[in-house]
C-alpha cells in the first residue's frame, strides 16, 4: 500500500498569511498553485491512503483548521488521515485544541512547525504540548520547510533540536519532514539514535542531487526503514514523485559512484506508515446530525 505522508490543502492564498512571503513573484505567477479538494485529489489519486496536515501559526497569520482538514477527511474516510495543528507559543489553548481535535474530531495526529510558529522546539511550553501528545496517542509530524517566507527562523529547525524531544518521551512517535532538508545529516544521525523517529522525504525531492547523496547517506548508515514517502502536494504529486524516487540512480549510471538497491526504494514507497505511527484505524468519526426529533403535543 503506498502512503503519501505529506500533502497540504488551501482554498485561498489568505490563509497561508505571511507563509507566502513578502513579495509576488516576479514572472507573475501566482502566488500559490491550486490546493483545493479537487486538485488534492487528483495529485494523489496514486496513493491509497494520504496525510492531509493542518496548519497554524499566529507568528505567519496563516491558518488551515483543524475543522476544515476533519471535514475533508471525513468526506473521504478510506483515503484521507488528517493531522491537526496546534501552536505552541499558546500552550493552553495548543491542549485544549489537541484534546479536541483528537476526541472530537478524529484526528489521531498533530503538526508542529517551530521555524514557522517561531519557538524552540524545546522550551516549556512546547514539552507540554509534546506531553499531552504522548497521552493522546498522537505522532507529531515536524514540519521543516524554512523557505516559505522571510520570516521563519532557521534557527528553531535545526533537527540536531529534537534529539532532546526524543530522549524526553521515547513513547512518542516523531517525523522530520523533508529529511531535514539541508540539515539532512543531523536527521540521519537522529534516526540511528532514536527508534521513535522517523523522517518523510516530501520535498527533497526537488532537488535530485541532494536526494541521491541524503538517500545514499541513509542507506548506508541502514536507516532507510525509518523513512517516510510524501510528495508535499500541491508541490509535487504523488506519481511523479515516485517516477523521480525510482530515478535518483541517474548519477550513478557510468560512473564509480555507488546505487542505491531500488528494493530499498520501493520499501520507501510502499511501508506500512499508518503502522509504524500506531494509527491503523485513522478514519475519522462521522459528523453529528442535528437532531431531527419531531415531538407531537397532544391536544
Amino acid at each position: 500500500m503506498i502512503v503519501d505522508c505529506h500533502t497540504h490543502i488551501w482554498t485561498s492564498e489568505e490563509q497561508l498569511g505571511r507563509a507566502l512571503g513578502q513579495a509576488a513573484p516576479a514572472s507573475g505567477a501566482p502566488r500559490c498553485p491550486r490546493a483545493d479538494a479537487e486538485a488534492h485529489l487528483l495529485a494523489t489519486q496514486a496513493a491509497q491512503r494520504v496525510f492531509v496536515l493542518a496548519l497554524k501559526s499566529y507568528y505567519l497569520e496563516a491558518e488551515v483548521s483543524n475543522d476544515q482538514v476533519a471535514d475533508y477527511a471525513r468526506r473521504h474516510p478510506e483515503r484521507l488521515v488528517g493531522f491537526a495543528a496546534v501552536d505552541p507559543t499558546r500552550p493552553k489553548e495548543a491542549i485544549d485544541e489537541l484534546r479536541r481535535a483528537h476526541e472530537e474530531l478524529g484526528l489521531p495526529g498533530v503538526t508542529i512547525w517551530p521555524a514557522a510558529q517561531d519557538f524552540h522546539p524545546t522550551n516549556s511550553a512546547a514539552m507540554r504540548v509534546y506531553t499531552e501528545a504522548c497521552q493522546q496517542g498522537m505522532p507529531i509530524i515536524f514540519r521543516q520547510a524554512i523557505g516559505v517566507s522571510e520570516s521563519t527562523k532557521m534557527e528553531y529547525a535545526r533537527p540536531y533540536l529534537l534529539d532532546e524531544v526524543a530522549r524526553e518521551f521515547p513513547s512518542l512517535k516523531i517525523v522530520v519532514s523533508q529529511l531535514g532538508y539541508p540539515w539532512t545529516e543531523e536527521v540521519i544521525a537522529l534516526l540511528a539514535k532514536h527508534r521513535n523517529v522517523l523522517a518523510d522525504i516530501s520535498g527533497l525531492l526537488d532537488y535530485p542531487w541532494k536526494a541521491y547523496t541524503a538517500l545514499l547517506a541513509a542507506y548506508q548508515a541502514g536507516v532507510m526503514d525509518r523513512l517516510l514517502f510524501g510528495s508535499n502536494f500541491p508541490y509535487g504529486n504523488t506519481a511523479a514523485c515516485i517516477e523521480l524516487l525510482y530515478s535518483i540512480n541517474q548519477f550513478s549510471h557510468g560512473t564509480a559512484l555507488p546505487a542505491i538497491p531500488r528494493e530499498q526504494l520501493r520499501r520507501i514507497v510502499e511501508r506500512d506508515a499508518l503502522g509504524l505511527l500506531g494509527i491503523e484505524d485513522a478514519a475519522p468519526p462521522p459528523r453529528p446530525q442535528p437532531d431531527t426529533t419531531v415531538i407531537r403535543i397532544e391536544e
